[in-house]
């Protein structure tokens, strides 16, 4: 509940969209990550796989809030990919819905960072579910 009954609103108001307990984002990106490694079981190897709530304001972004972002190996770190929890969630309708996005989101990262095609990353097409 946003606001209770008043004058202004005449009703209680509520969020359309309730944010999901991290945990079952969690647990969607331990699923895909899980997903990844039976199709490819060398694929994570060398990436470092984390989830920010939002991304960072400083950033360039273009005129879409991105769900997720890849940082490109160094001489001194491997390359990392970060998911974003909050635009997942909300592009998302539902729990099996933000389960996808977090499984497509992963796997496009994963390709652009390792070059493995996304067929392969995705054999069975659960991106399409």
């Amino acid at each position: 509940m946003l606001a209770p009954p008043n004058c202004v609103a005449g009703h209680m108001l509520r969020r359309a969209r309730p944010t999901l307990a991290g945990a079952y984002f969690f647990r969607c990106v331990a699923e895909a990550i899980d997903a990844i490694e039976e199709a490819v079981p060398d694929a994570l190897t060398h990436l470092d796989i984390g989830v920010e709530d939002v991304p960072d304001v400083d950033q360039l972004w273009s005129s879409h809030m991105p769900l997720a972002a890849c940082v490109a190996a160094d001489e001194n770190h491997v390359a990392q990919i970060v998911l974003f929890r909050r635009p997942i969630e909300f592009r998302a309708g539902d729990r099996d819905h933000v389960r996808q996005l977090v499984f497509v989101s992963l796997v496009e990262q994963v390709s652009s960072a390792t070059g493995i095609p996304v067929s392969t990353l995705d054999p069975t097409n659960l991106r399409d579910e």
